[in-house]
């Protein structure tokens, strides 16, 4: 499905909204977090970040509403999180026929390109575990910051907040192997990775590593071989000139036209409409 994505800020009449920047707070910008918040949500409420420059997590603590993953609009319920890896498209919105508010807890990373980013090719992009204590970390550092605002005590709220972070998004608690795995994927995309080989590269079976994928990252494993390959070209066409033709053999497609259409599946939109709003 592919959509005239625009970048878009839409709150609505009825939505509330709490945030902190780290222009206001330096304990945001000593963990690289350029911005936090909770919002009561209601439709037309609707985000649309085309290239974003950090990782982003979205907790929902009740409620509902959609996000934009793998290519298509997914309904997130209470308990959900969600995040986000920078540079790529990032869309979510409240739902019209929802007469309660969608209840987020959300935080937005600013990550140098150079920099290894939080959520990255072996983070989950969802998970059904994790938004309540998102949820209760924030209400936290609100109370504090409208309250006695003391410097220590925001300090370990941030620090908690940044912990969660840095827990969920890393993947793979149960196996270093099938991290290690991952990582030599993410390494040499060309190859003809099949299940079968991947389940070879860690030493597991070949349905053990497919349970453990959809349980750790909500995706197949060649679900996660095309995100990691998108991934990779995003790159490419923003920090290059390079054709189609020459961009899709080095992400592992044999044709530009094969390569686009996965490329349209999990960003919404075609590799050409990426590069130009990349620049």
């Amino acid at each position: 499905m592919n959509q005239d994505w625009q970048e878009t800020t839409i709150d609505g009449a009825r939505t509330r909204r709490w945030s902190l920047d780290a222009g206001q707070c330096p304990e945001l910008k000593a963990c690289h977090i350029a911005w936090l918040g909770l919002d009561s949500v209601f439709s037309p409420y609707r985000r649309v970040r085309l290239t974003p420059s950090g990782s982003y997590f979205l907790a929902t603590l009740a409620g509902e509403g959609r996000v934009w993953l793998e290519g298509r609009w997914q309904k997130v319920t209470a308990g959900s999180l969600c995040m986000a890896p920078p540079r790529g498209l990032n869309a979510f919105h409240a739902v019209a026929s929802r007469a309660e508010p969608w209840e987020i807890a959300w935080i937005r990373y600013d990550e140098a390109p150079w920099t290894k980013p939080l959520v990255g090719s072996g983070s989950p992009l969802r998970l059904d575990q994790g938004a309540e204590a998102f949820g209760r970390v924030l209400h936290g550092l609100r109370a504090e910051w409208e309250g006695d605002r003391d410097a220590d005590m925001v300090r370990h709220w941030v620090a908690l907040g940044h912990g969660l972070a840095l827990r969920r998004s890393s993947a793979w608690r149960s196996s270093s192997r099938i991290a290690e795995m991952w990582e030599t994927v993410a390494s040499d995309l060309t190859v003809d990775w099949k299940l079968s080989s991947l389940a070879a590269a860690c030493s597991v079976s070949a349905e053990h590593l497919r349970r453990l994928c959809r349980s750790e990252l909500g995706r197949t494993p060649m679900e996660h071989v095309t995100f990691l390959r998108v991934r990779r070209a995003q790159d490419l066409l923003v920090a290059t000139d390079h054709k189609l033709d020459a961009i899709a053999p080095q992400v592992g497609y044999r044709s530009a036209e094969v390569f686009s259409r996965a490329f349209v599946r999990c960003t919404g939109m075609t590799p050409t409409q990426y590069r130009e709003r990349g620049h």
